[in-house]
């Protein structure tokens, strides 16, 4: 026998009694005349009767209920389908007088010259708590889609009993069309529902405007299957196959398997709009079933949430980001406390001890301990250049300033002035070759050069050489820094330019583990990239290649 799927009355029962959001009808006066079974659970009633008759502001904490009756007679006055509320925390009142957070959509239709109201409500409990306690950030936006077919049924045909005995009740027929018309028009989610084999028979404006098809270009042609993404049905339907301890294919199966087990069938898809583009929504299949409990099709309710994860996302990035930070003001609490207290005992003892010297004699001492002094307060000063960098770096404060100049002369400049802190002995060879003008930041370009030059001066021995190139070819700029100290183990090349990451082999000299890693920041933000060799005992040469260099001779 044929099964027919008549998108009439019984429809319209179907969408607002199985409806995942609470669906409030108002009349003029502001009298509730219709209220689903989500709403009634929604606010703790039993029965409808509870509230048809009464002031909508039933339904609102007694503290706003005054300033309600104004906004209901200003929205009467001018209506107009739009959330309610919008930038205020909405409250609704159960029947046991608990309050609860809500978000409310209305809409707006006539019968004869009476106007009416629509509201649809989502209680966003979950939503609130989530938010406040930014640790789940998965919610719920409905309760699943209940059908209950023999409930459907007796309704039905009660109705069309009363469509023949009397002309009152042609007037509920007509306003149960006008209400099923506005449930799938202003709804706010997406309305599907299909025949037993699949085959799409409703499709409502919701649906058209977020998957980019007409109606008629997919009713009585097409399957759920037309807005699935197709690597997504594969992995649920492998994982549907293991839940359920049964096989289920990919495809139309994927979808609809639960919903013919009777089963909570709500999950998270990627639907697919018409231009290939995806949105994630919270998607609910439901079997419709007759009064023999015969499958005669399925109903698709979606709600886009995409706005929902980005902000989700958003917020454990910005989670993430205070974890980050937050550990990086405590390694730099751990490592200030350690490295500071050997230069300040120096500038202490030191400062002490100038204190005694008096006489021209002392001289050379007063000189030796000056010297301590500074070099302990330059130590001090590296330290915190160090850890301020790494926060601008962090915090997105610095910017490249791009520059044309003598890449010889910077890079001389810089090799005379780390001369000061070499060890007896070292020597600082420079060569360069090609083009001498490049465009770059001459003072990001200085920090680099400092920091590879001031560890091969520390890791290299007295009387060592330390290699500078550095070489304008192609279109590339390629820096070069080679000493022959104690080399880096393989062990310790992996995490080389991580913060705070310092060598097995260079524990007891000062440092902060922070120099490596804004070289690489610093030449990352210039298009360059940096690479190492090195071996124990036998030195390190570090490498810079610099991208996109620009020769400032021919700028004229």
């Amino acid at each position: 026998m044929n099964k027919e799927f008549d998108f009439n009355l019984e429809s319209s029962k179907a969408l607002f009694n199985n409806a995942t959001v609470g669906i409030l009808a108002v009349n003029g006066e502001g009298n509730i005349i219709m209220a689903n079974g989500h709403l009634l659970k929604q606010f703790g009633y039993d029965n409808v009767s509870e509230l048809i008759g009464q002031k909508v502001e039933l339904l609102i904490p007694k503290n706003s209920r005054e300033k309600h009756a104004k906004h209901r007679w200003d929205y009467n006055e001018h209506p107009q389908s739009r959330p309610m509320g919008i930038g205020m925390d909405l409250m609704g009142l159960r029947k046991n007088g608990t309050q609860f957070p809500v978000e409310i959509s209305l809409g707006h239709y006539k019968i004869g010259d009476e106007p009416h109201a629509l509201a649809f409500i989502n209680d966003i409990t979950q939503r609130k708590e989530i938010e406040n306690k930014i640790i789940s950030l998965n919610t719920k936006l409905e309760e699943k889609v209940e059908s209950r077919t023999q409930q459907l049924s007796e309704t039905v045909q009660k109705l069309e009993q009363q469509i023949k005995e009397t002309e009152a009740a042609r007037g509920e027929l007509m306003r149960a069309h006008v209400f099923e018309d506005a449930i799938l028009t202003y709804a706010g989610a997406i309305i599907i529902a299909t025949d037993e084999k699949g085959i799409i028979q409703l499709f409502n404006p919701v649906a058209e405007r977020m998957l980019g098809y007409k109606a008629e270009e997919v009713t009585g042609k097409h399957t759920f299957e037309l807005f699935h993404d197709k690597d997504e049905t594969l992995q649920r339907a492998e994982e549907f196959s293991k839940e359920l301890d049964m096989e289920i294919k990919p495809g139309l199966e994927t979808y609809v398997a639960k919903s013919k087990l009777n089963i909570q069938n709500e999950h998270e898809w990627k639907l697919v709009r018409r231009d290939a583009s995806k949105f994630t929504v919270l998607l609910t299949k439901t079997a419709l079933r007759d009064a023999k409990g015969n499958i005669i099709g399925f109903l698709a309710i979606a709600h886009d949430i995409s706005q929902r994860k980005k902000a989700e996302e958003d917020l454990q990035k910005a989670l993430e980001k205070e974890k980050e930070l937050g550990e990086l003001k405590s390694r730099f609490v751990s490592m200030a406390s350690h490295e500071f207290r050997t230069p300040l005992s120096t500038i202490l003892s030191s400062a002490y001890l100038l204190s005694k010297y008096t006489t021209s004699e002392d001289q050379p001492k007063r000189q030796k301990h000056i010297d301590r002094i500074v070099s302990s307060v330059t130590m001090l000063t590296d330290t915190l250049n160090d850890f301020l960098s790494v926060g601008k770096i962090e915090e997105g404060k610095v910017q490249v300033k791009w520059k044309g100049f003598d890449i010889t002369e910077n890079i001389s400049s810089i090799i005379n002035e780390m001369k000061s802190i070499s060890k007896k002995g070292q020597t600082f060879p420079y060569q360069h070759t090609g083009e001498t003008s490049v465009l770059l930041d001459p003072m990001l370009l200085k920090h680099i050069m400092m920091n590879l030059l001031s560890n091969a001066i520390k890791f290299s021995p007295e009387n060592s050489t330390i290699q500078i190139t550095c070489a304008v070819e192609n279109n590339h700029i390629t820096l070069s820094v080679k000493d022959n100290g104690m080399g880096i183990s393989e062990e310790d090349q992996v995490n080389l330019f991580e913060r705070f990451f310092r060598g097995g082999n260079v524990a007891n000299i000062q440092g902060t583990g922070l120099g490596l890693h804004i070289v690489k920041k610093y030449a990352e933000m210039m298009y360059g990239t940096i690479m190492f060799k090195s071996k124990l005992e036998q030195g390190t040469e570090f490498i810079i290649d610099f991208k996109g260099i620009y020769d400032m001779k021919n700028e004229a």
